[in-house]
């Protein structure tokens, strides 16, 4: 098989993650699929064996590395514990820390950074609204300067482990000015517990079941001046800089989405016998696996360079773009695919190719949709 990145280094951390997924995760795979969560504790466990802290720094509690040490971190936890669910699910703290990483105080990173990457406690990043969508600057959740408090109003949508995060990290207008847009826009730490803030309802996805899932609710909820994340007005950039890695991120796991379904494929057209031969040996089945391995091979080409470029910061945000879009048309058409080939099995909920089929459904909206990724595109190409 085929992976992201070869190297030694590489190597030893898939072999870590690889014994961590297959004892803790796979054997309970489709348990946590039908019951819609993992337990808590898995957090804990995936902490003290070091895979929260994968291209974090060593000096916050991580385990040292960067964005490729994350993405193979990431394709051996969808390759070997086959939930993509528990996957995003566990690694929910990469798009919350980086804020805190990056705009904190030296006081918030003692506070957060050791315990989220320990998996003592569960963070979360909240952006998305029931009215916002993909237009992240023209988010409504405000949260207005009374004395050393914000008070915040409004409401969060689709935010992962948002019903059991202990830390969420959110976007709120601190500047009425709606004219201002991304201007007033800053980011506020906020704990559980802190009186007003409530995940409201947790919802029923088509896929990630493991995942959970929620509405967050902010009623008059105050917050301390001291947990806002960097300048005031300044979180639309933090946001942006942390859209470049979770769309390289996401691409990532749409490869490790479509190698898990391919080897799915191959396996059964050998072994599964029509007209008197194994699948594999009609030559319309043995195409397909073709098309699945050549459109595999590309994304994951592009996805390794793109990894390389953001080391080099040489990686412009349309780059990313085309990345995204590129890894999830792959992966759409390979799960698609598998479940063709695996017939009406394909179609049960036994079946696991029809598990990552409505998994994969997400990336084409997930971290920006696919219209948003072209308009980035239209526009650094001058066509806009």
């Amino acid at each position: 098989m085929t992976y992201l990145f070869e190297t030694e280094e590489h190597a030893a951390l898939r072999q870590q993650v690889t014994r961590f997924a297959e004892k803790e995760i796979a054997p309970r795979a489709a348990l946590f699929e039908q019951q819609g969560e993992f337990p808590r504790d898995l957090y804990r466990q995936a902490g003290e064996a070091g895979l929260l802290g994968v291209g974090f720094p060593v000096e916050w509690g991580g385990s040292g590395g960067d964005i490729t040490h994350q993405l193979v971190a990431g394709e051996a936890m969808v390759l070997c514990g086959r939930s993509v669910g528990t996957a995003v699910g566990l690694g929910s703290h990469a798009i919350a820390v980086p804020p805190i990483l990056q705009s904190g105080t030296l006081e918030q990173k003692r506070r957060y950074l050791p315990n989220i990457l320990s998996g003592t406690w569960i963070a979360a990043l909240a952006v998305t609204e029931p009215d916002g969508g993909s237009d992240v600057a023209a988010l409504r959740t405000r949260a207005e300067r009374q004395g050393d408090d914000y008070v915040v109003n409004g409401s969060k949508l689709y935010i992962t482990s948002g019903c059991r995060a202990d830390v969420v990290v959110t976007a709120v207008r601190t500047n009425p000015d709606r004219s201002l847009r991304h201007m007033g826009v800053s980011l506020l730490i906020i704990e559980r517990g802190h009186p007003g803030f409530s995940a409201s309802r947790k919802l029923s996805k088509m896929g990630w079941s493991a995942s959970d899932t929620a509405e967050l609710s902010f009623e008059d909820c105050r917050v301390p001046h001291g947990q806002l994340l960097g300048d005031e007005g300044g979180g639309f950039f933090s946001l942006l800089r942390n859209f470049a890695a979770e769309r390289l991120l996401l691409s990532g796991q749409c490869v490790a989405i479509a190698q898990l379904a391919y080897d799915e494929s191959v396996a059964f057209a050998k072994q599964r016998v029509q007209f008197g031969k194994p699948l594999s040996r009609h030559q319309v089945i043995r195409h397909k696996l073709a098309d699945m391995a050549c459109r595999l091979a590309a994304a994951r080409a592009f996805v390794s360079e793109c990894a390389q470029r953001c080391q080099r910061q040489d990686a412009a945000m349309s780059l990313l773009a085309m990345c995204k879009n590129t890894a999830t048309d792959m992966c759409s058409f390979v799960v698609d695919q598998a479940v063709q080939i695996h017939g009406g099995l394909g179609y049960m909920r036994e079946t696991l190719v029809e598990n990552l089929y409505r998994d994969a459904r997400l990336y084409p909206i997930g971290g920006g949709t696919r219209e948003i990724m072209n308009e980035l595109i239209a526009q650094a190409e001058g066509y806009a």
